[in-house]
């Protein structure tokens, strides 16, 4: 098919006016003004109006176990006394309410326009009973704070359950939570697997004061809290979690990692990243890191030391919706001189880098996937200004070929 709109935003080059998309079975085999496409192409034309075609939008980091959580949570006095509050919640869940919980969040991220998403669950089990309408790069949410002897059968039963999913396609990574939940093992297990399976991983890294409190300063609530779990805490009290991440023995192939947060930075942390050769992509979440308050993003020197910087929503237990347009909008409210394009590059173009899926998705490209969407944007203002602007729900989308 033929599809029309008064614009075409390709992420190739300027919008082109009068433009169109051709599609055949799942895939973008043409691209360009309306009348060359129905030159080169047959098929039957959907004409959007004065609409503009935009690739789908790709979230990079979600939780959407907890979309049942959405307003549950007020904001805490500290960060440690969310994680009460929220494991306070989780105990009253059931795999079903689960389940029911992450279908409400795909229904509710597609109608924002969102066509992939890298989606950590803490129940991998639960993902052959699921069909996501989108996307999905499913990674394993692990933690093994309260027994790290198990780390490795961990890791296996994860790979297991991704196992009986594979049938159905479904791309999976590994997601060592973070340094204060998941051990060292577990962390050296996900890598061995990463490097064996060629899977991507992903982490929360340097999120909270309190967290930087408790590896550098070996102090604060959350050393505390974790340590009242029986967690050994010798690798606090000298280093920042940046470098114990980075510094991992053996070292860490980072390409492979897909990094949330890093909001708590030294000046020793920033020359260790400007030194690096080798670079994670970063992902950061403006609403949620507004709602916990946390330390201004260093989004001006990452975007400097040449880091791919996505967004993405976090969980409704610390955000309002699964919009990644409100997220755009969030983020130039903070960073207010970076330009929209810019900003709309963050849920298509890099997050399909990070995803290293930068061939078939974060673009419209004869060759890529037919993942699009379509919103209204008039004729006299940039349009970028408009799509990061939207606050509205997406009416038209195609995903994978089908509307």
């Amino acid at each position: 098919m033929i599809v029309r709109a008064r614009a075409v935003v390709t992420m190739d080059g300027p919008p082109i006016e009068n433009g169109a998309v051709a599609v055949s079975g799942n895939r973008i085999v043409d691209v360009g003004r309306f009348d060359d496409i129905k030159t080169r192409n047959a098929g039957n034309t959907v004409d959007l109006g004065e609409q503009v075609i935009l690739p789908g939008l790709i979230n990079a980091h979600c939780h959407l176990d907890y979309t049942c959580l959405r307003e549950k949570i007020s904001p805490q006095k500290s960060f440690t006394d969310w994680i009460r509050a929220i494991n306070a919640e989780k105990s009253e869940l059931s795999p079903k309410d689960y389940l029911a919980s992450i279908n409400d969040g795909f229904a509710e991220a597609k109608r924002f326009g969102t066509t992939t998403i890298a989606n950590l669950t803490a129940f991998p089990e639960l993902i052959p009973q699921i069909q996501p309408p989108v996307r999905t790069w499913w990674f394993a949410e692990l933690i093994d704070i309260r027994a790290p002897e198990r780390a490795n059968e961990l890791v296996d039963a994860a790979i297991e359950s991704f196992g009986r999913s594979r049938p159905l396609g479904a791309p999976w990574g590994l997601a060592p939570h973070a340094l204060f939940t998941a051990s060292k093992d577990l962390f050296r297990r996900c890598g061995e697997i990463a490097q064996r399976e060629h899977i991507l991983l992903t982490t929360h890294l340097a999120e909270s004061r309190e967290e930087m409190e408790m590896f550098r300063a070996a102090s604060g609530p959350l050393y505390e809290f974790i340590k009242s779990i029986g967690r050994p805490m010798n690798d606090c009290g000298s280093k920042t979690p940046l470098e114990l991440f980075v510094g991992a023995p053996g070292g860490r192939a980072l390409p492979q990692w897909i990094v949330a947060h890093l909001n708590e930075l030294t000046e020793s942390d920033f020359e260790l990243l400007e030194r690096s050769n080798s670079k994670f992509h970063v992902v950061h979440c403006p609403r949620s890191h507004k709602y916990f308050g946390h330390s201004p993003f260093a989004f001006d020197r990452l975007r400097s030391f040449g880091f791919n910087i996505c967004l993405g929503t976090d969980s409704l237990a610390s955000n309002e919706s699964l919009s990644l347009f409100a997220e755009m909008r969030a983020f130039q409210k903070e960073f207010s001189s970076v330009s929209a394009e810019e900003i709309f590059q963050m849920v298509t173009v890099n997050p399909a880098i990070a995803l290293h899926q930068e061939n078939m998705i974060g673009r419209i490209r004869p060759g890529f996937c037919a993942d699009l969407i379509a919103v209204r944007c008039s004729e006299r203002d940039n349009p970028f200004e408009q799509i990061v602007g939207l606050d509205d729900s997406v009416s038209w989308i195609m995903m994978n070929g089908k509307m």
